[in-house]
């Protein structure tokens, strides 16, 4: 398959379990698809639908991680839920991914184009958590079947069964306000250093990423399904 691969790198990344809201912070090991898809969102400025479909693959992995305090900012509701101007500072510990690397897989060389001069900033995770596209290259990826490097990604557990830690996680939001996340199902999160693993699944091999190769697995999306 002819893909358009994009890569980033930043200094930290942050992927925060949903519903965790009190104690220490967690991050996930690799990012889940609403923030791989939020990045398209603030690469071309705008929130995009993907209303005829999209095909995307990534692969995610990073040096070291490691826990921080940092100070966060509680802030008061009134008596009709909405926030007011009272709020009190508190100090919590946060887990965070050094030295961060992303690899998108696009087969929609047009769209891969938003990253040559994205519009808004590229993050891996929180406001700190800055992106650099350090290369946008054309490969072409020879198909697998049985796939076994899948790594440093997120596959829908339902159907597949892979093994790594299973989450509930949203594949996009909505652009309303408050924010309503959409195609939530539970996934298998891989990290990039699992062992080989028995699948059935149809992936593409870039030899160019881990040690020996990594499978990548395509996400179709389309925003209609998702409701």
């Amino acid at each position: 398959m002819k893909v358009v691969r994009v890569d980033f790198s930043s200094w930290t990344a942050s992927f925060r379990y949903p519903n965790l809201i009190s104690g220490i912070q967690p991050t996930l090991d690799v990012p889940p698809l609403s923030t791989v898809l939020g990045l398209l969102n603030a690469a071309a400025g705008r929130y995009l639908t993907h209303s005829e479909g999209l095909q995307i693959g990534y692969y995610f992995a990073y040096a070291a991680r490691g826990v921080d305090l940092e100070t966060i900012y509680q802030i008061e509701s009134g008596s009709q839920g909405q926030p007011t101007n009272m709020g009190k500072a508190n100090i919590m510990q946060r887990e965070f991914l050094f030295e961060a690397r992303l690899s998108l897989y696009l087969p929609d060389a047009a769209l891969a184009g938003i990253f040559d001069k994205p519009v808004f900033a590229l993050l891996l995770g929180r406001s700190g958590d800055l992106a650099t596209v350090e290369n946008v290259l054309e490969v072409d990826l020879p198909e697998v079947d049985n796939a076994s490097k899948i790594k440093g990604q997120v596959v829908p557990f339902t159907g597949n069964h892979l093994p790594g830690k299973l989450q509930a996680l949203p594949k996009y939001f909505t652009n309303t306000l408050p924010r309503r996340n959409l195609g939530t199902e539970p996934f298998s999160i891989i990290r990039y250093d699992a062992p080989d693993l028995t699948s059935r699944l149809k992936a593409y091999r870039d030899e160019a990423q881990g040690k020996q190769g990594v499978d990548i697995f395509i996400h179709q999306i389309r925003q209609g399904d998702l409701q």
